[in-house]
């Protein structure tokens, strides 16, 4: 397709997983079943934390920031996705696209950060337990929400208000389910090397930078556990952060997968099929990883579940 400077876009189209007319009905009903488990998984995380009491401290505070987080997360890309195959229309306008790349941007930017806050968390309690409480006060907590909505908001904001200077060709198809960042700026047809910058630039700072956190976290946290005399101990200690690290390998894992390979091993529609993983996957997957293996939110959801009927 001829490319020309072309800055009144009016919309992309988003070529999705597949054009084979025959596979439509089965992503469509492969999505929308992983849509409504991940909303029904995560919803369920967050009414137990709410409903039941014991629950209410820091580790399961953040754990149901991180499930209202992922239920935005997917409800950034999926329903759009299942509403094109439902009426076979791969179009999305010009504001339709940079809204979808600013909020996938600040949740998965969010999804980072709370994943590192949740470090530290385990971090002071299996490390400084007798400082635990005086540490991660309320007043911490609130704070470190706060700070991690910020900071996902103004890295978004930054880099989809640089994509407005751009101009684009009239080469408009996205081969991807939903606008991604990455995508976008190779359909440009002006200079994108300051948005290219600022994109390593916030991946090496928010990314590189949070992953480091985690794993100094962790190596202090098997340091310290491994110092403990007892067995029970050492396998109470590691129940209380068994669930994290498997989130945290699951999420960092398939980000790095897509993100960090190079084009030649990783055409375009196939780092949009291995993104399904980090971008529907994961944000299913979390409520039963904390649920599978934490016995209080595993009680807490019984009780849960016990009352929903009662209710109607």
């Amino acid at each position: 397709m001829k490319s020309e400077n072309h800055t009144g876009v009016s919309g992309f189209l988003l070529l999705g997983l597949s054009e084979d007319p025959e596979v439509q009905p089965l992503l469509f009903g492969l999505f929308l079943s992983m849509y409504l488990v991940t909303m029904l998984g995560n919803l369920l995380i967050i009414l137990a934390v709410i409903s039941d009491y014991h629950l209410h401290t820091p580790m399961y505070f953040f754990l149901s920031n991180l499930s209202f987080v992922d239920i935005c997360f997917t409800s950034t890309t999926v329903p759009k996705m299942l509403v094109n195959i439902q009426t076979e229309n791969r179009a999305i306008s010009y504001t339709g696209c940079l809204t979808q790349v600013y909020f996938f941007m600040v949740f998965i930017c969010m999804d980072n950060l709370l994943l590192t806050v949740m470090a530290y968390d385990r971090f002071v309690a299996i490390c400084h337990p007798l400082y635990y409480t005086v540490i991660m006060n309320p007043r911490l907590c609130g704070l470190l929400i706060l700070l991690s909505f910020f900071i996902s908001i103004m890295n978004a904001l930054l880099q989809s208000l640089m994509v407005l200077h751009l101009s684009f060709c009239t080469d408009l198809e996205i081969p991807h389910f939903f606008c991604e960042l990455a995508q976008i700026l190779k359909l440009a047809c002006s200079d994108t090397l300051i948005n290219n910058i600022h994109v390593y630039l916030a991946t090496s700072l928010l990314g590189v930078g949070s992953l480091s956190g985690i794993i100094f976290s962790y190596t202090r946290i098997v340091s310290s556990i491994l110092r403990i005399p007892s067995t029970g101990g050492k396998y109470k200690a590691f129940s209380t952060c068994g669930s994290h690290p498997s989130v945290v390998s699951l999420f960092y894992g398939t980000c790095v997968g897509v993100y960090l390979s190079s084009a030649a091993t990783l055409s375009s529609r196939k780092r949009a099929v291995a993104s399904v993983t980090y971008a529907v996957v994961t944000p299913m997957m979390n409520p039963f990883i904390y649920s599978l293996r934490n016995r209080d939110m595993k009680g807490a959801l019984r009780k849960l579940i016990s009352v929903i009927p009662s209710c109607f």
